[in-house]
């Protein structure tokens, strides 16, 4: 007889949250609809991100805002702002790890909650600190436990001090930065908090970060503290990770975007590749980005390398990726249609156990957003290409669809999936074709505070499957989200 599963009080007080909270924000926004939209300082993936400092609430009437700004001194110098986020999606999957069983087909719940205080101390100390609790519920497929990103019970996001030291122009400035802290770069393709997962990525460790004219920099040094579902999340399981990386403008009024950087990464347990390939690894990424517009003419381009050289156990790695996307976004529409195509490319294994490991490493990555949405391939021994296109049928609404064909770089290697373990192991003479993906995905703004958001998803699975263990079915996702942010 099937156990039916009664969500926790976190659960139940979370789902009550966020109903009440979507409530308010429908009677808020439509008041505030017959009245000229109020300016505020924008939500940010990476909620430290965000500047109120600048921010009165006495000058706004939201339902939020006295807590976003309130002065601990008369001058106005001392202040602390707190704010948070309540998420919950339902997902439902069929054939969920390309099995015909019965019990790979489930619908199920994840959600999670975060708040944050930042506490600012005249212009050169601060400290910020967020909590996070998230959850899932009602998964029966597989092993019935809930993935590793799903669940982090009760943890701390973030918990850095900053010092901070401007000087030259008003906005030059060099931050220190000691704690827990998300670390996301560029794109995301390498180095993202992860912010679709139900819980985000974060390292222990120290950060520089100067601003100079139209350029930043990070430099740092961290441990990654991994997911524990039920325990504090312990830097001390690694891996180190540290680098520099660089971003800014340069060209003609500044109109090309330009990334530089240099990312390291070790382990203190071995690491495998192609079966054979065992040992600890070292290795070493340097990389960069263009990315801008050309001219007015509509034509968007976003292009990124990078190549991976150091050791695992006595083998030398030798690996590279690239991606390309060349948009176009037609201005004079008033639906403000976008197409795109891309394509992708990172370095696999020719010969396994031949003492040279060509398997590019992808990080930490957001590879949700570029190697499609159900999150089954990772950007390893892979080629995508892709297309797609977005519009706007109202100022509130995005529709966008894409499209992945999917195989193999080299067919001496497996395929990873988005975590970068292997999602199916390859056999001698197993075809390269990995399979196509279609993600289709609708977000509604409510308004500033609360997100929509529905999508469908799906994989025909290609010949690789068929030739290789394991099953070979086509797989569904669809899924529901709602965001509230404040």
């Amino acid at each position: 007889m099937k156990r039916t599963k009664i969500p926790n009080r976190l659960q139940a007080l979370t789902a009550a949250a966020l109903a009440g909270a979507i409530g308010l924000t429908a009677t808020v926004s439509m008041a505030q609809d017959e009245a000229a939209p109020a300016t505020y300082p924008k939500f940010k993936t990476l909620r430290f991100d965000e500047d109120w400092s600048k921010f009165d609430p006495a000058n706004y009437d939201g339902y939020w805002d006295d807590i976003k700004h309130h002065n601990l001194s008369n001058d106005g110098e001392n202040w602390v702002g707190m704010g948070g986020e309540l998420r919950y999606r339902t997902e439902s999957w069929k054939s969920f790890g390309f099995s015909a069983a019965p019990t790979a087909d489930d619908t199920f719940g994840i959600g999670r909650v975060q708040l944050y205080t930042d506490w600012n101390f005249g212009s050169n100390f601060r400290i910020f600190i967020e909590g996070e609790s998230a959850f899932a519920s009602d998964r029966d497929f597989g092993n019935g436990a809930p993935r590793g990103i799903d669940v982090d019970q009760f943890d701390l996001q973030n918990a850095f001090a900053d010092i901070i030291f401007p000087f030259g122009d008003s906005k030059d400035k060099l931050t220190l930065r000691l704690g827990r802290q998300g670390l996301s770069f560029g794109k995301q393709r390498l180095v993202s908090t992860l912010p679709w997962a139900n819980s985000q990525r974060s390292w222990d460790g120290g950060r520089a970060i100067l601003n100079i004219d139209d350029w930043r920099i990070d430099g740092f040094y961290t441990r990654y503290t991994p997911w524990l579902k039920y325990q504090f999340n312990d830097w001390r399981l690694g891996p180190d990770f540290w680098g520099v990386y660089a971003t800014g403008k340069i060209g003609e009024k500044n109109s090309i975007g330009v990334d530089v950087y240099y990312l390291g990464i070790e382990y203190d347990t071995a690491r495998t590749y192609t079966i054979t390939t065992t040992g600890i690894e070292n290795r070493h990424t340097f990389g960069g980005r263009l990315f801008g517009k050309f001219g007015d003419s509509g034509f968007g381009y976003d292009v990124e390398g990078a190549y991976q050289f150091g050791e695992v156990g006595t083998a030398d790695i030798n690996a590279y990726m690239f991606a390309t996307q060349l948009s176009y976004a037609f201005k004079d529409s008033d639906w403000n249609p976008k197409m795109y195509v891309g394509f992708d490319y990172s370095s696999g294994d020719d010969t396994a156990g031949d003492n040279d490991v060509e398997t590019f490493n992808q990080l930490f990555p957001l590879g949700h957003a570029f190697n499609g949405f159900m999150d089954l391939i990772g950007r390893q021994n892979i080629q995508d290409i892709s297309a797609g296109f977005s519009f706007k049928p109202h100022k509130k609404f995005l529709v966008k669809a894409d499209y992945h064909i999917f195989s193999r770089s080299s067919d001496s290697d497996d395929v990873y999936n988005a975590g970068g373990g292997v999602l199916r192991a390859t056999t001698v003479g197993a075809s390269d074709d990995v399979g196509q993906e279609i993600d289709i995905t609708v977000k509604y703004l409510v308004d500033r505070h609360l997100t929509l958001q529905v999508g469908y998803s799906h994989f025909f699975t290609g010949d690789y499957f068929t030739d290789t263990a394991g099953g070979d079915e086509n797989v569904d996702f669809f899924y529901f989200q709602a965001v509230y942010k404040f």
